[in-house]
């Protein structure tokens, strides 16, 4: 493999330290060579540390494009790698000409890159805009950048995180104390306290914040020293007017550029980052190498290496009252403040080394090469689609789309994946994959013109029983995919009823077309079978939403407190819908809640499964109750809504996947079947249900939740022993899916 780098040449700081160090430990594994597009410190110190290194600048940026182009064909190079603005916009170019495909790392917001100049901010931050929407693969240096750049738009399959990482096996040489003190001005007593910032002189850096917040703690430690590591003379003057307005000039050191960081980090003895925006900040990292008690402001990635109060303290970026209230706790407590820094050793050590980040690179570059080779193979560019009731704020398909998603991410790493979705932007920001809308009649056919396998995923979508519209709509997308020469498949679904004839015939007909078709209970086979369909493989399976790791309760617990809930009672979980083949539903359900309170002394809370119409339908419910109930109003995650659950002693379910959660967290439930899908279901997994229409019986209903209350640690056994088997069923469904990728 042979990859070249591009980048200006001007950088310092992060940006200059990732790349450097990454160009050369990349060196040991495939060849690569550096182009720096000026002279300078950068491309010197490159040479020194033996990188392949060559200055491209002829003052004519045609020229040198061309210079660029006739050196990447030559080389035979299979990738290009670019790095900043200028760089980037050589890049497409040179892409353009060679046809070698580009990937660029975003070390930073490129909105905020030139706020300090609005010449440079309409000039070069202007085309670093347009180029980045140019250019075929990203990667962002932190998982908070790949969110950023999927939020404003970019193909989320096409962002990989890579983490910052440094040696923490090297010797690392330092300037002795007296010296490093002596060089920049520093006069330190015995006594007192250094705090530090290592960061250079631009207002995205918040240096206005760490002075304010020096101010405060000055008043309760005035023997600390506040020193700022950085050069930046336009802001430099500001700075010191400042401090001299907070009255604490005599305790601020400007040390300017700092050429020994590591000698600076040794000097103080708590780490600061105050900026309002970064990727993954190396000087978090070095001062984690150096053991120093760190406060930082919660930007970039940083939430990936902090657990706070444990191994350092985070706050709101711009709250200095925050910041300086951490510092205060620090500087209270000396074995704190070196317990702190020893910690934050090992979380960095353990998992952002420099070893760690070249891997990763590394693993980056072969599933560019393998996309870029299926692409030349068969001209697709999309390895998945996947079509089901996604984007209509409903928990239960949104569970089945993230299991499928959480399998992907797990066992198949680097495959393309779009989401055909009702809200493309809430699925990129929740699942970070691509997304398009449902109903783009514009995109869709040359997405499944471009896409290896279609899948149908999840849900009880081959059904006329609600509606025949989406049937047909569901079926059409089917059949276009075969056209479009897609391998279609459905995945986990139910299936049925279907009551009409002419539903009947194209269904079978569009079916019988399909490489494989997974169902989640027997019925669906039986109805399968009933219409007919005999070509595709077929499996029954389990629903996908019971291979979710549960995150635990912890979560849950303080969204329930949050909501007043009294989380140390007993509490029954009623996940209902609005239902209109059962009249006066609100007091029928209102009276079984007063039930809940009188005979177990538990506690109703109303949860949302498609948000907010349930809300509405609680709310109804719960102005008819006697008794004091409670409703959660707001819209959940998928692992905020088990969360949840782990927290209920009982789940009363109308929407499935409540029952479906109950199942996979083991806890007990009743069923109001509404639907065949709640029967099919629950006679699967032996559990109670009752019907939830013109036969339904309270007092069956309160037999089998007393039946089931009484025998609740029994049935939390059974299900727990039931769940591996059923989740072993997702996994080979998806398994079996995934088998048709060429």
């Amino acid at each position: 493999m042979k990859v070249l780098h591009i980048i200006g040449g001007g950088d310092s700081g992060g940006a200059k330290t990732h790349v450097l160090s990454l160009v050369n430990q990349l060196g040991y594994y495939i060849h690569v060579k550096l182009i720096s597009l000026r002279a300078g410190q950068f491309s010197d110190d490159a040479a020194d540390m033996g990188i392949d290194v060559e200055v491209v600048r002829s003052g004519n940026i045609m020229k040198d494009i061309r210079t660029i182009t006739d050196m990447a064909l030559a080389g035979e190079y299979n990738i290009i790698h670019t790095h900043g603005a200028k760089a980037n916009m050589i890049g497409i170019f040179v892409k353009k000409s060679s046809g070698i495909p580009v990937v660029t790392t975003v070390h930073s917001d490129y909105r905020l890159d030139y706020l300090h100049s609005v010449l440079k901010m309409y000039t070069f931050g202007l085309i670093n805009t347009i180029a980045l929407r140019m250019v075929d693969y990203y990667i962002s240096v932190s998982q908070n950048f790949k969110d950023m750049l999927i939020k404003r738009g970019f193909p989320a399959d096409r962002i990989q995180p890579v983490y910052n990482g440094i040696p923490f096996d090297d010797t690392i040489s330092l300037l002795p104390r007296d010296e490093f003190l002596s060089k920049y001005g520093i006069n330190l007593e015995p006594e007192d306290v250094s705090i530090g910032i290592l960061a250079r002189l631009h207002p995205v850096k918040g240096h206005t914040v760490f002075l304010d917040a020096a101010a405060k703690v000055i008043r309760v430690f005035p023997n600390t020293k506040f020193l700022i590591a950085g050069d930046g003379d336009e802001l430099k003057h500001s700075l010191e007017r400042r401090a001299e307005h907070l009255g604490i000039r005599k305790n601020v050191f400007f040390l300017g550029m700092v050429d020994e960081p590591f000698s600076f980090l040794d000097v103080i003895d708590i780490n600061v980052m105050a900026s309002y925006s970064e990727s993954f900040p190396y000087a978090i990292l070095e001062g984690a190498r150096m053991k120093k008690a760190t406060v930082s402001s919660r930007v970039g990635g940083l939430e990936d290496l902090f657990v706070q109060g444990e191994n350092g303290y985070l706050y709101t970026p711009g709250d200095s009252d925050a910041l300086a209230g951490h510092l205060l706790t620090l500087l209270k407590d000396p074995v704190h403040r070196k317990q702190i820094g020893e910690k934050l050793f090992e979380t960095a050590r353990d998992h952002f080394s420099l070893k760690s980040m070249t891997q990763t690179q590394l693993n980056i570059y072969h599933t560019i090469l393998s996309r870029e080779e299926r692409y030349l193979k068969d001209g697709k560019t999309h390895d998945i689609v996947i079509l089901g009731y996604y984007g209509f704020r409903n928990s239960g398909d949104d569970a089945i789309l993230k299991s499928f998603i959480d399998h992907l991410q797990a066992n198949h790493k680097g495959l393309s994946t779009v989401v055909m979705s009702n809200d493309p932007a809430e699925t990129r920001r929740l699942y970070r994959v691509q997304s398009v809308h449902r109903f783009n009649l514009f995109k869709i056919p040359a997405l499944l013109a471009g896409t290896r396998v279609f899948i149908a995923g999840g849900g009880t979508l081959i059904q006329d029983d609600t509606s025949s519209r989406s049937l047909w709509y569901y079926l059409y997308m089917l059949h276009l995919a075969v056209k479009k020469g897609a391998h279609a498949v459905l995945l986990a679904n139910g299936l049925g009823p279907l009551t009409r004839k002419k539903n009947r015939k194209v269904a079978s007909r569009i079916l019988n077309r399909l490489e494989a078709i997974t169902l989640r209970d027997p019925n669906a086979f039986e109805e399968l079978k009933s219409l007919g369909v005999t070509k595709p493989v077929t499996r029954v399976t389990a629903d996908p939403a019971l291979a979710l790791k549960p995150c635990g309760p912890q979560k849950g617990a303080d969204i329930l407190k949050e909501a007043g809930v009294p989380t140390t009672e007993k509490l029954f979980a009623l996940c209902l819908r609005r239902w209109k083949k059962v009249k006066h539903s609100e007091k029928i359900l209102a009276a079984y809640a007063d039930k809940i309170v009188s005979d177990f002394q538990a506690v109703p809370v109303f949860f949302a499964m498609q948000h907010p119409e349930d809300v509405r339908y609680a709310k109804r419910v719960l102005m008819n109750m006697k008794h004091k109930g409670y409703i959660l109003t707001e819209k959940y995650t998928v692992d905020e809504t088990l969360s949840i659950l782990g927290n209920v002693s009982m789940v009363i379910g109308m929407r499935l996947h409540s029952l479906i959660y109950a199942l996979n967290l083991g806890i007990p439930m009743v069923g109001l079947a509404y639907q065949p899908k709640i029967d099919y279901f629950m006679q699967s997994i032996q559990q109670p249900f009752v019907p939830w229409n013109d036969k339904f019986s309270m007092e069956d209903l309160l037999c089998k939740t007393h039946e089931v209350w009484a025998n609740a640690n029994e049935i939390s056994l059974d299900l727990a022993n039931m769940k591996p088997l059923l989740e072993k069923k997702v996994k080979e469904a998806m398994d079996l899916t995934l088998s048709f990728l060429p």
